[in-house]
């Protein structure tokens, strides 16, 4: 059985709340974390944008046909979802550095809304991933389970971090992306966009494989032999080589992460124990299916950080029933498994 969703190993425990999300587009507030600050000159207006009930891709088309410009002139660093109020930014390519009234892209309309909430020039289209990260305030609501359990779960969170595994969003609304990309690999004809996103999913599933048999055998935050490193906020890795002192303290200073593989073409970094639990984690007739699949699109082999640990976490019950929760991920990173770690956690309103 694959591991996703509510299925994926808890590194904390047993649940020990269940709660619904998403009950209104306020109760799922995520705010980008800039990753520079604009030039102040180009051809490019860099908006600060507040929007609520529609994603990134609807909001982007609203703004080019308010600048008078194809979508290809907009610019963003990341998808935010529709049932939520999200403040990202966008670019718009104005050669002539002329903008249309801003004042005229305020939009509302029953659950939608969109505002623009700052703007300069800028000198470059806003690449994807040109992001610090994302900022969450997140609100649960019949929040059902023991207090002290549920705050005692929060300090180890705060304290020991969470597992990195790819959210259900990479996977598809109905949870079949892995499945279509299987079919792909064995000879059937998608869309150029859609490959891209496959690709994509097979790459996630067998990540979250490797990293929950690591929490299953509780060593998903400590070393194993062999293992090979990531250097935290950044893509750059190293190893494998002895364990030492100097590695265990960067290790508990969350200086660096044990990784997992994002699967390619190549032999893994890993040796010794660290290779031999990925290969047994990824033996079975559907895992070798998405690594030919994998190695056969020509991808590089890649390693991602195992653990997760959200920035400036603070909670606080709102009402008897209500907890809010405040913290940051970094660019990649799903909120979706910091609130698995807590429990079970239903979304009325769908992301999208």
């Amino acid at each position: 059985m694959n591991d996703r969703g509510n299925e994926l190993a808890r590194a904390h425990g047993d649940a020990v709340l269940t709660a619904r999300m998403r009950v209104a587009p306020e109760d799922f507030f995520v705010e980008e974390l800039p990753g520079f600050e604009p030039s102040g000159s180009g051809e490019h207006l860099l908006l600060t944008i507040e929007k609520r009930g529609m994603n990134t891709a609807f909001a982007a088309k609203r703004i080019a046909q308010w600048a008078g410009v194809g979508e290809v002139g907009i610019g963003y660093a990341g998808l935010k979802d529709r049932h939520a109020v999200t403040r990202q930014r966008f670019t718009v390519h104005l050669p002539k550095k002329v903008a249309p009234d801003l004042a005229t892209l305020d939009f509302a309309e029953g659950e939608e809304r969109l505002t623009v909430v700052e703007h300069a020039w800028h000198a470059k289209k806003l690449p994807r991933g040109a992001l610090a990260g994302n900022r969450f305030v997140l609100a649960l609501r019949d929040v059902v389970g023991e207090r002290g359990a549920i705050e005692q779960r929060l300090h180890a969170i705060a304290a020991r971090g969470v597992p990195n595994y790819f959210g259900e969003q990479r996977f598809g609304r109905d949870g079949d992306n892995v499945a279509n990309a299987r079919a792909m690999f064995a000879g059937r004809r998608v869309r150029r966009e859609q490959r891209t996103l496959l690709v994509s999913a097979a790459r996630s599933e067998l990540f979250n494989r490797v990293l929950a048999q690591r929490v299953r055998e509780a060593c998903w935050d400590t070393p194993l032999d062999g293992e090979v490193w990531m250097l935290d906020g950044s893509r750059s890795v190293f190893g494998p080589e002895p364990f030492d002192d100097a590695l265990a303290q960067r290790l508990a200073a969350f200086d660096i992460h044990p990784t997992g593989p994002l699967w390619g073409c190549g032999e893994s970094r890993t040796t010794g124990t660290a290779a031999q639990l990925e290969q047994a984690a990824l033996a079975d007739e559907e895992a070798l299916a998405l690594r030919t699949g994998l190695e056969a699109e020509g991808l590089r082999q890649e390693r991602r950080a195992l653990r997760l640990k959200p920035a400036d976490l603070t909670w606080a019950w709102r009402e008897e029933s209500v907890l809010e929760l405040v913290f940051a991920l970094p660019p990649g990173a799903y909120a979706t498994v910091v609130l698995a770690e807590l429990g079970d956690v239903q979304a009325v309103g769908r992301a999208g």
